[in-house]
């Protein structure tokens, strides 16, 4: 998971041909090439592409709006050569356009130190050394604790001179990573203990490393954890070292880059600043408008329950060293901040949170009124959804959001977001872990406001594929499912059992259908439930239910062209629907007339009529395939 940068996307097939196509609008500096350039580097690249991607890097104009330049020296041990396209290729997904210069082949002192050195005449603006501990003088062992302390203090020094040779001719800081341990033990578990054991040697070397970065002197990139994180068994490959003195498995050449450029980029200041959660399955289990309050998944005593309380936990710690917090979720408002407000497991609150997004509108629309509501760019902004299609959306919309892949499983949705380095830093000050007070202080004076969002060449490349079918004997459950638990989309909230459904679809008089939605996310299930009454020429809908995951996809201008389509057959001339409120319903108040319908009543208590005329009436053309299968037999 961690290795494969999993938290990304996976490439288009036609990678190489896309990357190509862009090259001349990249050099030119058009927006719109420079933009799909940062799509292309927000997936899942191999070390091949990440090579591809760094020669295309190289033609962005120094003035551009996406990517800061930098110069960056790459010293070290072993072979280099594999090492410095990865990190250009991986810095584009962060922001940078990376030049590397690279320094010669185990030749770390001399380049740093000769001031005549390449390195030192090209204009650097940061380094980076990448150590390994065979060729630091630390792959023997030693047998006294005063030889394994004189080793480290060696191995520092030699370090020590590269950085001090190498820092007049940088225009910022100089990186060093830190030295992955050796699998192969010499003691065992003693290794720990034995000061001379290489394991305890690299081990110390390392705690000097900390300690000098602490002081501010050098920026650490702590390739030891990385390793320790994916398997030092799997980041050692001796055969590769022996082959061609490269330090790691060629497989981690990715994971290796991104971590280089990630911390590169912080150094820049283009550390995200505001992470933007979802709610439903993401912040809890279960939609809160249909399970309500005590029907959500959240709290100890269950697994599920909690995996999503240490969501909300590392979302608390982020925001305890600065990392604003916000909410931006397809609900009704109320119902949304409801287990802020009382849940009883529930660990945000709404004070944690500095702007509340909870309405209709498409989610790349509220992002950019978050942003704007905080004074911050939309760059800035992590948005954690565990739809894939809305992330999507968002990816398609606003390809400078951080927006991370999510597994199936929401114990998961923690590493995932922590391993993406979204909010990596070099620093923490007080002024940091103020900040995120800071911006919530900025977010309560500002005025929220949504933009508007171009969703129709979204929702096309959806592939969705719309399936209506009248009720059956395999779907009928989740009909009764549907109809029992769905609260805000539903016109009129009534209520049928499993077998009063079943006597429905038996019933000549009545037309009950159920939806389905297939996209390239793969099948949403039956999300539309429609029951009519055919009253001659009127046909009266009785129940009209969406899931609520599906809206803005445009599914309800084609429940409308099937009854359209199946009223007129059967001999009608008017659509009659009603809107009965309930606690929970308000957001389809306006259903029928945003479907041209025209009210023929309202009663003081909210109840309203509608009518929709048949003549003239023709079905939307709507951004996906239909396949009616119901209207096979609607006749009168």
């Amino acid at each position: 998971m961690l290795s494969d940068l999993a938290w990304l996307p996976l490439p288009p097939a036609d990678f190489r041909v896309q990357l190509n196509a862009l090259k001349s609008g990249v050099a030119a500096g058009d927006v719109a090439s420079l933009q799909r350039l940062l799509s292309l580097a927000l997936c899942r690249l191999d070390d091949s592409q990440l090579n591809k991607l760094a020669n295309a890097s190289r033609q962005v104009p120094e003035a551009n709006p996406f990517f800061s330049p930098v110069k960056l020296g790459l010293l070290g041990d072993g072979t280099l050569s594999l090492l410095g396209s990865a990190i250009a290729g991986s810095a584009v997904r962060h922001g940078l356009r990376v030049e590397v210069v690279e320094g010669s082949y185990g030749a770390a002192v001399s380049d740093a130190t000769d001031a005549g050195s390449h390195l030192h005449s090209a204009g650097l603006d940061m380094a980076v050394l990448a150590l390994d501990y065979r060729l630091a003088g630390l792959d023997t062992p030693k047998l006294s604790e005063a030889e394994a302390a004189q080793a480290v203090e060696d191995a520092l020094g030699r370090i020590r001179m590269i950085v001090d040779g190498l820092r007049p001719g940088l225009a910022g800081p100089m990186l060093v990573q830190t030295l992955p341990t050796p699998v192969e033990p010499l003691f065992g578990s003693f290794d720990r203990i034995h000061a001379g054991s290489v394991y305890a040697m690299v081990e110390a070397l390392n705690a000097r490393l900390v300690e000098w970065a602490r002081k501010g002197d050098v920026v650490l990139v702590d390739i030891a954890r990385l390793a320790g994180s994916v398997g030092a068994e799997r980041w050692h490959d001796h055969g590769h070292w022996h082959a061609s003195k490269l330090g790691f498995a060629p497989e981690f050449i990715p994971v290796y880059g991104d971590m280089v450029a990630r911390t590169l980029a912080a150094v820049k200041g283009k550390t995200k600043k505001a992470l933007v959660l979802d709610l439903d399955n993401t912040l809890w289990g279960g939609i809160i408008g249909d399970d309500g309050l005590d029907g959500i998944q959240l709290g100890q005593g269950s697994a599920a329950g909690e995996a999503f309380v240490a969501i909300q936990r590392l979302a608390l710690d982020l925001r305890a060293r600065g990392i604003v917090l916000a909410v931006c979720s397809k609900n009704e408002e109320a119902a949304a901040r409801s287990p802020f407000q009382s849940h009883p497991e529930m660990l945000l609150k709404e004070s944690d949170i500095a702007v509340f997004q909870a309405n209709w509108t498409d989610k790349a629309s509220n992002l950019r009124a978050i942003a704007e509501t905080l004074n911050i760019g939309v760059d800035a902004l992590v948005f954690l959804d565990d739809n894939p299609a809305e992330r999507a959306q968002v990816r398609a919309e606003l390809p400078v959001v951080g927006v991370p892949e999510l597994p199936a499983d929401p114990a998961l949705y923690p590493r995932m977001l922590a391993a993406a380095g979204y909010f990596e830093t070099i620093a923490l000050s007080d002024e940091d872990r103020a900040r995120a007070d800071q911006y919530q202080a900025n977010a309560a004076r500002a005025q929220l406001l949504t933009a508007a969002s171009d969703m129709e060449g979204y929702l096309r490349s959806l592939a969705m594929t719309c399936s209506i079918q009248r009720v059956n004997a395999t779907g009928r459950a989740r009909v009764a499912q549907l109809i029992n638990k769905s609260n805000q989309f539903n016109l009129t909230t009534r209520r049928y059992t499993e077998p009063e459904v079943e006597a429905l679809a038996n019933d000549p008089s009545k037309h009950i259908v159920q939806i389905r939605l297939v996209d390239r996310f793969g099948d949403n299930g039956i999300i539309c439930v429609l029951i009519a009454d055919k009253n001659g020429a009127d046909w009266e809908i009785d129940t009209w239910l969406m899931s609520c995951r599906v809206l803005g996809r445009r599914v309800e201008q084609a429940a409308l062209g099937h009854l359209i389509t199946a009223a007129r057959r059967a001999g009608a001339d008017r659509l009659i629907g009603r809107y009965i409120p309930s606690a929970k319903n308000m957001m389809v108040e306006q259903h029928y007339q945003k479907l041209g319908f025209q009210k023929l009543e309202q009663t003081p208590e909210g109840h309203s009529l509608w009518e929709l005329r048949l003549d003239g009436c023709t079905p939307a053309d709507l951004p996906m395939t239909l396949v009616d299968e119901a209207l096979s037999d609607t006749a009168a």
